[in-house]
């Protein structure tokens, strides 16, 4: 593959860039990246018995499981997996590997395949594009059976060797003066921006993930996918206390779709105030995307590239550095445990499948004040939640 250390780009057209291309191979159309996991073949294998099945299993119901499987994967992943499927077959290809090989693909030539990348990717990269590969065997039901050991002790010496070029710094938290300069910054009687601040708010004081209230493109609205103004709704609990919630028809992580939630706050990064000033300047239909803005006679709905442009140009105007989209849901995890919210509630509330939320705590000494006094108030539940049961 390219000495290039970063990454290849999902492919959105029918050509390649030129270190990233395939050899010709009727079993390899040209189509997006998107596409590779389903629309890439492997090579029929040479010896097989049809005769038990093809009287009853046609190509048009093969075709039918694999565009089925696809669905376990959201587009941006099967994206990204497509893409270290054509870097797999173009490291097949430079080794003059024929096609009957590269599936289902030996332990050897998958850890060819691995070290192959070592030093050229990071280490989370060169585990993507492995990934990439097993599931293209798994859409095309091949045998993925392999020494997990050696496997493992591969990807683990690949985060080891990973060029310096390829590791990024930490990503810089979004704080609430931070929403403040923005909203300085933009002028929210203009549809697009006040579609963009509402969505930064809400996106914030939720803990959610920007690609959860945007969408990928203008084309790809889906009300069974994207979150709409009937998705939203008000409710109170026993103490008379507010919170709006908002229902994610779908996530990366929940298929079936989960809420998150948000309230009111004190000064100009109030959601809510946000969320009403959306409604009077953009009226977004109900069944329409929930951060549409009005555009040319209608409503466009907000993409991720949208938002992200608005977030850079304002920040500019601002004086300060554009910060990157997942600053926003680290900064309100950490805006949260800054307010003693324990840290299984955070957890909870960002939805983060793990802990890795934890080694921000390293870096934010605020944080971690309250629990290291001679006397900390919060010191026994800080306890609770690090120290391991005790066993009787």
């Amino acid at each position: 593959p390219s000495t290039n250390h970063s990454r290849p780009s999902s492919i959105q057209k029918t050509t390649y860039p030129a270190d990233l291309t395939p050899l010709p191979s009727p079993l390899r159309p040209a189509c997006t990246a998107r596409d590779h996991l389903q629309r890439w073949l492997p090579a029929p294998p040479s010896t097989h018995n049809h005769q038990s099945s093809s009287a009853t299993i046609q190509e048009s119901d093969m075709t039918r499981i694999k565009d089925v499987m696809a669905h376990a994967w959201a587009e941006s992943t099967r994206e990204s997996y497509g893409s270290g499927l054509l870097v797999f077959h173009i490291f097949c290809d430079a080794k003059s590997i024929p096609n009957s090989d590269h599936a289902p693909a030996s332990t050897q030539l998958i850890a060819l395949f691995i070290s192959s990348l070592a030093s050229q990717y990071s280490g989370g990269t060169v585990a993507n594009y492995l990934q990439g590969v097993r599931t293209w065997h798994i859409i095309h039901r091949l045998i993925w059976s392999h020494n997990n050991t050696e496997i493992e002790a591969l990807l683990k010496a690949a985060v080891t060797l990973a060029p310096t070029s390829s590791k990024h710094k930490p990503c810089e938290p979004y704080t609430v003066n931070v929403l403040n300069l923005m909203r300085d910054n933009l002028n929210l009687t203009d549809p697009a921006k006040a579609a963009v601040f509402t969505c930064l708010t809400t996106t914030f004081w939720c803990t959610a993930r920007v690609g959860e209230f945007t969408v990928p493109r203008l084309d790809t609205f889906n009300p069974l996918l994207h979150v709409k103004p009937s998705n939203v709704t008000h409710q109170k609990d026993r103490q008379g206390l507010m919170v709006t919630n908002f229902h994610l028809p779908r996530t990366k992580s929940a298929l079936l779709g989960e809420d998150v939630s948000s309230a009111q706050q004190l000064g100009p990064s109030d959601p809510q105030a946000a969320f009403q000033n959306h409604i009077v300047v953009n009226s977004p239909p109900m069944d329409g995307h929930l951060f549409v803005y009005r555009h040319k006679g209608g409503h466009r709905p907000l993409t991720k590239s949208k938002f992200t442009t608005s977030l850079s140009s304002a920040a500019k105007k601002a004086g300060i550095k554009p910060l990157q989209g997942h600053g926003i849901h680290i900064g309100s995890t950490l805006k949260y445990l800054l307010h003693n919210v324990p840290f299984d509630v955070i957890k909870i509330k960002g939805r983060w499948a793990s802990d890795a939320f934890l080694v921000y705590l390293c870096h934010h000494a605020q944080i971690l004040a309250p629990y290291i006094q001679a006397s900390p108030p919060l010191h026994e539940s800080f306890l609770q939640y690090t120290m391991p049961p005790i066993c009787r």
